[in-house]
């Protein structure tokens, strides 16, 4: 059994997720989560993550370091530092940008929207000044007098395996202990799709003409009134 993260987010999330995991164990099934932005899952296995929140995170700071992350908005009045390989929304609202490398650019472990750890190979090289996202991580902490204890990628990996073994297993989708909700009341909202244009989902994708073309073709198909044959 799949949900959406989308789906749970719009209605009541822990009604949603107790009726789910009920159904689950009445069908003898498994229960999957399948999150709306490809790096969630990652940020929620290494802890990066903030109670309450990105507006909770972002309120009242003086200052923001945005990872890349381009679908966030930001209010005014914070002094942004964005970190990214596209000049989308979050280099827009950046007072300083640090020029990343795009994950064709780098060597990467990511994971996917169900959990699963992925090895990426590098397919060309960061143009111009751009730097691998952990090299620019790796002298900035320096920088700051807090150095981290890793010179290369292969020493980074090292300790993100050695703090989160699961992401070792690449390819495997890991199995959590299972620890069903409490029934609660389903709340009023609407169900809804939670991605608004499939093919600009992603700063990548907005940044291909070809993906704007589609997107383009999509809303005029949309709107124009086609005679029946």
């Amino acid at each position: 059994m799949i949900i959406g993260q989308g789906a749970i987010r719009e209605a009541d999330g822990a009604a949603v997720l107790a009726a789910a995991m009920q159904l689950a164990e009445a069908t003898g099934a498994k229960l999957l989560v399948l999150h709306t932005a490809a790096s969630r899952v990652g940020a929620m296995d290494i802890g990066a993550v903030t109670e309450g929140g990105v507006s909770a995170a972002t309120d009242g700071a003086d200052v923001v370091y945005n990872l890349g992350a381009d679908e966030v908005d930001i209010a005014a009045g914070a002094f942004v530092i964005y970190q990214g390989s596209h000049g989308d929304r979050g280099a827009h609202r950046a007072d300083v940008i640090l020029p990343g490398a795009a994950y064709t650019e780098e060597q990467g472990l990511f994971v996917n929207t169900e959990g699963r750890p992925q090895l990426a190979v590098r397919a060309g090289f960061a143009p111009g000044e751009a730097k691998e996202n952990w090299a620019i991580l790796r002298a900035l902490s320096a920088e700051l007098g807090a150095t981290q204890p890793w010179d290369s990628l292969v020493q980074l990996r090292k300790a993100l395996v050695a703090a989160v073994p699961h992401l070792a297993e690449v390819d495997e989708v890991p199995e959590n202990d299972w620890r069903a909700e409490p029934k609660g009341k389903l709340g009023t909202a609407t169900f809804k799709n939670a991605i608004a244009d499939f093919y600009l989902t992603n700063p990548v994708a907005r940044a291909s003409e070809l993906m704007a073309e589609l997107s383009a073709g999509v809303k005029a198909r949309g709107q124009e009134k086609v005679a029946a044959e």
